[in-house]
């Protein structure tokens, strides 16, 4: 009898472990991969793709106002959430097959059932089959985290459940002030509800460039957004189908829906991690790894959120094919996490690859800022009350753009772009020399001559 059922068990079904399995079974691994929910993980099902379809949505009925600028008369518009939601779900459905489909045609065999760690080879199937494997990859994602309990937080729902709500509500509260509360704070915005923002911090965005975190909070607040900062929600009551969210600075809101959003934490538990040996990561709360993604146990790697390193589905794709290329492609890869380009799909958008100002400062002695704010063209017609940020972060004595930062339409496209140039290391002269697209937004990050501002750090004594 083989010592190995398979080369390698995959345990969860996302955009990494989808990746690993497929590369792996192409270097000639026999795999297994496991997902006890749906195919296509977090992203797929109830994350970035549906966020983004939602994202379109949302932002049609600007386009209808922004018309008459331009001399189109459209009669009274009328918005379907169910009708939405629903073709938003067949699509879904559609990538989800795509991906078990993707997976077989690679050669893997996919288990749709939930596999735990008897030990660091052996795992058990709800089904109750054991299966041994001679590596395993962990690759289980992230959850929502609500914070700590509060009276009332069995009323609250978090990113998984708004997918699936039965109606658009006309109002809503959403807690957390990263990627995904302003994300949706902005769709349902752009649906007309009445929507607040509670965030703990002194400002939204915590960890992007501090323009970017003023300028996004100005524009959401022109929509109508309301952002109340320094506050946290401490009970919810609910009345009938009306909730009443008080805050911990003595106010309340009123609302039809609750949301949660102030972070998410690695899928570790029940995963039998303990009897298999596998270390957890003290300081962040995920499965610790090298830099190789191998975990305390030998033939056990693990990637993207559960790790809890960079928490974006293109780094856990990465994650997963190197692992893949490095344990059955006889091909060490490293994944670099530095200089990763970043969207948050809020409106207007943010797109950014690079430091911060702040980091910048701190890691250079010199450091030259040029920034610009400026109304879009198509606002001159439309007499929308917007305004384009750009801004890059240069380290002066080397000339290197270090950091790239967007705020407006388009931003995540451009960000994607730069990146490239971020990553190639080019200089604030090779931007210089680049020739202008005009009329465009993007021109203005290779015609921005002059410095805004200019750091010096003293030396010390």
């Amino acid at each position: 009898m083989a010592e190995f059922d398979v080369d390698l068990f995959v345990i969860g079904g996302g955009s990494g472990g989808v990746r690993a399995a497929r590369i792996a079974a192409s270097h000639g691994a026999r795999v297994m991969i496991a997902e006890e929910y749906r195919m296509g993980g977090t992203c797929v099902i109830r994350g970035c793709v549906p966020k983004k379809l939602l994202v379109y949505a949302s932002h049609i009925h600007q386009e209808i106002e922004d018309a008459a600028g331009f001399g189109w008369t459209i009669p009274e518009a009328s918005f379907d959430w169910p009708t939405l939601i629903a073709n938003k779900d067949k699509e879904i459905a559609r990538l989800e097959a795509a991906y078990t489909s993707n997976v077989e045609k690679s050669g893997a065999r996919v288990v749709k059932t939930r596999a735990v760690f008897e030990d660091a080879h052996t795992l058990r199937l709800a089904t109750g089959e054991a299966v041994r494997s001679k590596y395993v990859l962990v690759a289980t994602g992230g959850a929502p985290n609500h914070g700590r309990a509060i009276p009332g937080i069995e009323h609250v729902i978090s990113s998984n459940e708004v997918f699936h709500l039965k109606e658009l509500p006309k109002r809503i509260l959403i807690q957390g002030g990263g990627y995904i509360a302003l994300e949706f704070a902005c769709i349902f915005a752009g649906f007309g509800c009445d929507v607040t923002v509670v965030y703990r911090g002194e400002n939204i965005l915590r960890g992007f460039d501090d323009d970017v975190r003023a300028h996004v909070r100005t524009e959401m607040e022109k929509e109508g957004i309301t952002i109340l900062t320094n506050c946290t929600v401490n009970k919810v009551d609910k009345h009938g189908r009306e909730f009443t969210s008080h805050l911990s600075n003595g106010s309340s809101v009123a609302s039809d829906q609750v949301m949660f959003a102030i972070g998410r934490h690695p899928n570790v538990g029940g995963l039998g991690l303990e009897k298999a040996g596998v270390a957890i990561n003290p300081g962040n709360g995920g499965i610790a790894v090298d830099h190789f993604s191998k975990t305390s146990v030998e033939n056990i790697y693990a990637i993207g959120d559960v790790t809890h390193r960079i928490n974006l589905t293109p780094v856990a794709i990465r994650e997963g094919h190197a692992f893949a290329d490095t344990v059955f492609g006889k091909r060490t890869v490293r994944v670099d996490h530095a200089d990763i380009p970043t969207a948050v799909f809020c409106q207007p958008e943010v797109g950014t690859v690079g430091l911060t100002e702040a980091q910048a400062r701190a890691q250079y002695s010199h450091v030259d800022i040029y920034k610009a704010s400026f109304r879009p063209m198509k606002a001159t017609m439309s007499g929308r009350d917007t305004r384009i940020l750009m801004k890059l972060v240069v380290d002066a004595g080397s000339d290197r753009v270090v950091g790239c930062h967007i705020v407006g339409d388009g931003a995540a496209e451009m960000a994607q772009l730069l990146g490239i140039a971020v990553k190639m290391k080019a200089t604030k002269a090779d931007f210089d020399a680049t020739m202008a697209l005009h009329p465009t937004a993007a021109e203005e990050l290779v015609t921005m001559r002059t410095p805004t501002a200019r750091h010096v750090r003293e030396a010390a004594e």
